[in-house]
């Protein structure tokens, strides 16, 4: 049984205004699933919708199982963990997680034993007489997180939870919050507007745009094999090149560009002909940078950001296309105007 199952899910904000357009989707038990997109793609009314913050239009919600349509936001057996936190101030931390558990009229003894639990596992004990001021910013996220586990839910919703903090105690907490979530082995949907958060938590990643999922599938899978152009520059730097298919040998195509220069393009993800105008994909990372004299497309460097470990360089073909190519800096940095050659893998061109 999956722990969430959507079926043709819509909301409607107004008469012209779509904000989640039929969508299907399915959350296995135990699993972390990241809703990822753009703001006003719909993943965060897609998420209150799972929540009952929201009821469609259309479509059913279902959890483990029950349809949720009619039910309760407090019926739900939910866990939930918004960007804000949303703690009481005027409540200690202990009062803060056994919030849940007053409600559902969970005896004293169980309700000291669930919050010593709930602490532990977010590597927070003996907090329980402080009170959120006294905590820092990712204390008291993790105080939030205990709150919502505390209850034992049936599935957990995060709602940005990690987007107020600071890009060091971000990448930690990440860290965290996944091993948390595999410790317990509670099923997890996450929404989130960045995409390394995505790619590095979730064991199923579904891109949103305008309402509609784009694609859907592993980290690894959305990165490297994206079905369209927004999926592509969502994730990543890439580049995208104009050609025109010139051969077909088995799985082998050759593509040539504006400027004459020609790419063997080894995935794509629709059958092509001969002749017809297409779109290749080259992730910046996969471009290798060549000695001159090199094998590979001629170019010249036209701009340079230095990243520190990284560079990121813009380069320009004999036909004037441009292409990013991010580097290691192992060695010394290119400098404006050196000439290079780039050298493209088959497997890393993908006809869109």
């Amino acid at each position: 049984m999956n722990a969430v199952d959507l079926h043709r899910i819509t909301r409607r904000f107004a008469a012209n205004v779509v904000a989640v357009d039929g969508i299907d989707l399915s959350v296995p038990d135990g699993t972390f699933v990241t809703l990822l997109g753009p703001s006003g793609c719909g993943k965060t009314t897609t998420l209150r919708m799972i929540a009952g913050l929201e009821t469609p239009d259309d479509g059913e919600v279902l959890i483990k199982g029950r349809r949720m349509n009619e039910v309760a936001i407090h019926k739900r057996n939910l866990g939930m963990v918004f960007q804000n936190y949303a703690l009481f101030p005027h409540k200690s931390i202990f009062a803060n997680v056994a919030f849940g558990l007053k409600y559902r009229r969970v005896a004293q003894d169980e309700i000291r034993r669930r919050v010593k639990q709930a602490l532990d596992i977010v590597r927070l004990p003996g907090v329980e007489d402080r009170f959120p001021s006294q905590l820092s910013g990712g204390q008291q996220q993790r105080i939030a997180l205990a709150r919502a586990l505390v209850i034992e839910p049936d599935v957990l919703l995060l709602d940005e939870p990690l987007s107020a903090l600071d890009a060091n105690l971000r990448e930690e907490m990440r860290v965290e919050l996944k091993n948390i979530q595999r410790r317990i082995g509670v099923a997890t949907v996450f929404v989130t507007h960045d995409q390394g958060e995505a790619l590095a938590m979730s064991d199923l990643v579904v891109v949103m745009n305008k309402g509609r999922i784009e694609q859907m599938g592993a980290p690894a899978e959305v990165y490297e094999e994206p079905r369209s152009e927004f999926v592509a520059s969502f994730l990543g730097n890439a580049n995208f090149l104009p050609a025109v298919v010139q051969e077909i040998t088995g799985e082998r195509i050759v593509v040539a560009m504006a400027g004459g220069d020609r790419l063997v393009v080894g995935d794509m993800a629709r059958p092509v002909a001969i002749g017809e105008p297409v779109r290749v994909v080259v992730r910046a990372e996969k471009i290798v940078i060549a000695d001159p004299q090199s094998a590979g497309l001629a170019a010249r460097v036209v701009d340079v950001d230095y990243l520190g470990s990284m560079a990121r360089y813009q380069m320009e073909l004999r036909g004037g296309e441009r292409l990013l190519s991010l580097v290691s800096l192992k060695d010394r940095a290119l400098g404006l105007g050196e000439a290079v050659a780039l050298q493209i893998d088959p497997r890393h061109c993908r006809i869109l």
